[in-house]
């Protein structure tokens, strides 16, 4: 976008509307046509204030670009909402989640402003006496109100992005694990020979060293928080290979009795071991989700990488923080190169994958092989992954300010969970699943239903009733939060606007705990802070980021510093799409390419040679 069209645009576009607003004093629309016009030449003035700070913005954003071929950083992705920005002077938050939403791709930001009002709806019937699925139901019957009246939205959006705790987030980003959405998604994608989860007994494990296989390393279970306990993986396969039928295997089912496999049908021929391995961990900011949740494209992977993938299901934070999910997922990882036999492959090739926290693992798991001297996998591909676990400004960073999906309390909330920071730590309980509370009587939830069809007709039959239902659902959330000791912002005005134009604030005071434990610094949890001896050995590291994403800078900034190492690193960097754009494949053609870059980077692990010293100096780069 060229900064000098959008604001001559922009300085003639008011120009036009003052000169036909300027009419006869007489006119009955006079006296709004006055106020217009005071804002109008606001907004040129603010128009051409700003002009020379992007243009002193244009003129070195470049030099932090991981290359010359892969423009990509926070500066270019600020430069760029700066300018859609300048057509507003008001801070209203609606129109700046308009703004924000226009820098996706055009057939995502229908699919998004629907799940920004989900997670309104979801948000005014959360903390009652409901299931997860009574509460999405409930939800849906509410949704009216807030797509016919975007003032009522905006009030709510920053009342629960603002103020309500991460228990709402973690059962907001799960409803993508119950049995409807799952279903659904797997009428979607491909079918598969095999798909069933496992768990792992606490035992140790012995691995050969890296250095000397005659010699071995001890693996012992994961400890962290409560002591030794199982670990829970998920094993999908598009075609049935020799060890995934044997009875070893199926003694490791979490399901009793274990589930006939697919060998049992005279069509289905089994085939030989394949030679890869993908291990893949999910994302979901350490707090939500499970492997559940992520396989309509894990179902893709397999079948177009023909390998069989192992997806971990790590214990969530804030209940198990670090190192809980670490210890895990590198348990999972050891266990995977002792067994691969029972997974249907020889391993000679080994790759791990993984989004956002599951991007974080899949390079700290790596740490942690080096540093056991056990074998490295052969490549990483970490898509949108968070390798500085803090609140710290970068330029992208700032998208959290106006990003209506990743805003920055929540993001504070779900580090500040990883660390450990202001939580308890519970023992899960031994047969319980993150989709428990979705068993309901039947009578319970029709009277959810019912009663939530009563509310929405009465919402527009009455709307003073709404609004104050809204302000007694904020009277309550403002003095719950003004009972903590926290940091809080002053929303009081210190800008003059023209008469009837002031910005719409929040009465609700924002609740943003700061990221400062000293967890953040330790380098298996921000893998960016490493110093270089645990970083040298990795693995080639495929990256491939989004330039709407907050967490842009920490891939760009990760992958300039293994490459200044002499590391293999490729950074890939998308346009127009969100974090988390893997579990957005199938929703548009922009996504589907995205998850196609991160198959092909897969491919590549797979398919490299090993890597001489003269490639470690050379990055491999790719502009999409």
């Amino acid at each position: 976008m060229d900064y000098k069209v959008v604001f001559a645009a922009l300085e003639t576009v008011c120009e036009d509307n003052v000169s036909a607003l300027c009419g006869p004093s007489d006119l009955p629309y006079g006296t709004v046509a006055k106020r217009l016009v005071t804002c109008l030449r606001e907004i040129q003035e603010h128009g051409r204030a700003l002009e020379p700070v992007v243009a002193s913005l244009t003129a070195i954003y470049h030099h932090y670009d991981f290359d010359v071929e892969t423009p990509g950083n926070g500066y270019r992705t600020s430069d760029i909402l700066s300018d859609a920005s300048t057509v507003c002077l008001n801070n209203h938050l609606n129109l700046t989640q308009f703004y924000f939403f226009s820098q996706f791709s055009p057939t995502l930001r229908p699919f998004l402003q629907t799940v920004v009002i989900s997670m309104i709806s979801y948000g005014e019937t959360f903390g009652k006496q409901q299931s997860g699925f009574g509460m999405a139901a409930l939800s849906l019957l509410t949704s009216g109100k807030y797509i016919i009246d975007p003032e009522l939205r905006g009030i709510e959006f920053e009342r629960i992005t603002q103020n309500l705790d991460l228990q709402f987030w973690k059962s907001f980003w799960n409803l993508t694990e119950s049995g409807l959405i799952t279903g659904l998604n797997r009428i979607a994608s491909n079918p598969v020979q095999l798909n069933f989860t496992l768990t792992l007994p606490p035992v140790f494990l012995r691995l050969p060293l890296a250095s000397d296989p005659s010699l071995t390393a001890t693996v012992s279970p994961p400890i962290a928080h409560w002591g030794p306990g199982p670990v829970q993986m998920r094993l999908i396969s598009y075609e049935l290979r020799e060890g995934q039928d044997s009875e070893e295997l199926q003694a490791f089912s979490r399901i009793d009795p274990p589930p006939v496999t697919a060998s049992h049908l005279p069509w289905v021929q089994k085939q030989p071991r394949s030679p890869w391995l993908l291990i893949h961990f999910h994302g979901g900011g350490f707090v939500a989700q499970t492997s559940r949740s992520h396989e309509n494209y894990l179902r893709i992977w397999s079948k177009e990488l023909n390998v069989p993938v192992l997806s971990v299901d790590y214990s969530l934070s804030p209940e198990a923080p670090f190192p809980r999910a670490l210890e895990e997922c590198f348990y999972a990882y050891c266990w995977a190169l002792n067994n691969c036999h029972l997974l249907g492959s020889t391993a000679e090739r080994v790759c791990l994958a993984g989004d956002s926290a599951g991007g974080n693992l899949c390079i700290t798991v790596s740490m942690k092989a080096m540093s056991t001297g056990i074998r490295v996998p052969d490549g990483i591909m970490a898509a949108y992954p968070a390798t500085l676990l803090t609140t710290a400004a970068s330029p992208s960073r700032l998208l959290t300010l106006i990003d209506p999906l990743l805003p920055l309390g929540v993001l504070a909330k779900c580090l500040n969970a990883y660390a450990g920071a202001d939580c308890q730590v519970v023992q899960p309980a031994v047969g319980s699943g993150s989709l428990s509370t979705l068993g309901r009587d039947t009578a319970m939830l029709l009277s959810d239903l019912t009663q939530g069809a009563s509310n929405w007709i009465q919402s527009f039959l009455d709307p003073m009733l709404s609004s104050a239902g809204v302000a007694r659902s904020m009277s309550r959330s403002h003095s719950s939060e003004t009972r903590r000791t926290s940091t809080r912002t002053s929303t009081e005005n210190t800008v003059d606007y023209p008469q009837g134009f002031e910005p719409l604030r929040s009465e609700c005071l924002a609740v943003v705990h700061p990221t400062s434990s000293p967890v953040f610094t330790n380098p298996f949890v921000s893998p960016l802070l490493a110093p270089n001896h645990l970083l040298r050995g990795l693995p080639p590291v495929y990256i491939v980021a989004s330039a709407l994403d907050a967490l842009l800078d920490d891939s760009v900034m990760f992958a300039k510093k293994l490459r200044d190492m002499g590391q293999p690193v490729s950074l890939t960097v998308v346009e127009d799409l969100p974090h988390g754009f893997l579990s957005l494949s199938q929703l548009a053609k922009e996504t589907e390419v995205a998850a196609e870059i991160c198959v092909a980077r897969i491919r590549q692990v797979f398919e490299q040679e090993k890597p001489t010293p003269a490639l470690r100096k050379r990055p491999m780069r790719e502009v999409t």
